[in-house]
């Protein structure tokens, strides 16, 4: 399965990906910033790990996100703990190439996951949730048609200090009313 954009594809996360850039950008403090990752120093095997457990794993679609331009392997985005009785998943993404950072590659690949969310898996809700400090993604969630729906506080303990975690997400007939 690939999903096309202008900019980007998508296409699901491969083993071999284990081998490539991905799990150095798990290591970089830059790209980890505002994450819970960069704590512990994440490797090879267990980018491979992590891959093994979400193929054929019915609560994860988690999708490589490639340039167009030269195949590049530049971040990745995922729907996680897919329920089923609930039709809701969590909406999650990492660009780990900074050199794309402001080029619109996350809002692109955004719109095609939620594409996919509301229209091929037939999802009702997706949600998402980021540091109270990353305005980055927490600009993207609203571009991307979410709305702010509350804060946990003091839910993320990073570089020292505990920080609250934003909380937004988005309905399948909102986003439907935001493509008209």
């Amino acid at each position: 399965m690939r999903l096309e954009g202008e900019q980007v594809y998508l296409r699901p996360l491969e083993l071999r990906d284990a081998d490539g850039v991905y799990p150095t950008w798990l290591n970089d403090p830059e790209v980890c910033r505002y994450n819970s990752h960069g704590e512990i120093l994440y490797t090879r095997e267990m980018a491979q790990a992590y891959i093994e457990n979400t193929i054929n794993n019915p609560s994860f679609v988690v999708f490589a996100i490639c340039l167009q331009e030269d195949d590049r392997h530049v971040g990745n985005l995922s729907l996680q703990q897919i329920s089923v009785k609930n039709s809701s998943a969590e909406f999650a993404i990492l660009i780990g190439d900074p050199f794309v950072y402001g080029r619109g590659i996350g809002y692109e690949a955004g719109t095609l996951l939620l594409e996919y969310a509301f229209n091929t898996l037939k999802l009702h809700r997706l949600y998402c949730g980021t540091h109270a400090e990353n305005n980055a993604m927490q600009n993207l969630a609203l571009k991307l048609g979410m709305s702010e729906e509350g804060r946990r506080r003091d839910a993320l303990f990073k570089n020292g200090y505990f920080a609250d975690i934003v909380e937004y997400g988005i309905l399948a007939d909102e986003y439907s009313e935001g493509l008209r």
